[in-house]
């Protein structure tokens, strides 16, 4: 019913820059939440940020501190992540999910998921 592709990932210097990518499809994107998970290696997943389809957003503080932004492109059936001020706390796998419902930050909530895309930032 949902699909998700996400992509942007890489290896990045502490203070740093990355915009992640999450391409949509399926006919119920438009009407979805849209959140972004990270894990680390022997770390619980974590909810970073998530995205209302009205354009109503949410964020992880104690996680993201600011440093980061969540948006949609409608027309291109995308969401991102800019991530900016990056540290090495930051590096995990990053994860695209779809929900039904807004404000959610539990990941069994979410019942779509993309494949993750590794972000790693060097000390």
């Amino acid at each position: 019913q949902v699909q998700l592709v996400e992509s942007g990932g890489g290896l990045v210097q502490t203070g740093g820059s990355l915009r992640l990518s999450c391409v949509a499809s399926g006919r119920t994107f438009s009407s979805s939440t849209m959140g972004w998970f990270r894990q680390a290696p022997g770390e619980e997943r974590e909810f970073v940020a998530a995205i209302s389809w009205i354009g109503e957003t949410t964020y992880n503080r104690d996680s993201v501190k600011g440093r980061f932004t969540i948006s949609r492109d409608y027309a291109k059936s995308t969401v991102y992540l800019q991530m900016n001020s990056l540290k090495p706390e930051d590096t995990a796998v990053y994860y695209c999910a779809a929900a039904s419902q807004f404000g959610l930050r539990d990941p069994r909530s979410y019942p779509y998921w993309g494949q993750g895309t590794q972000v790693t930032v060097s000390s």
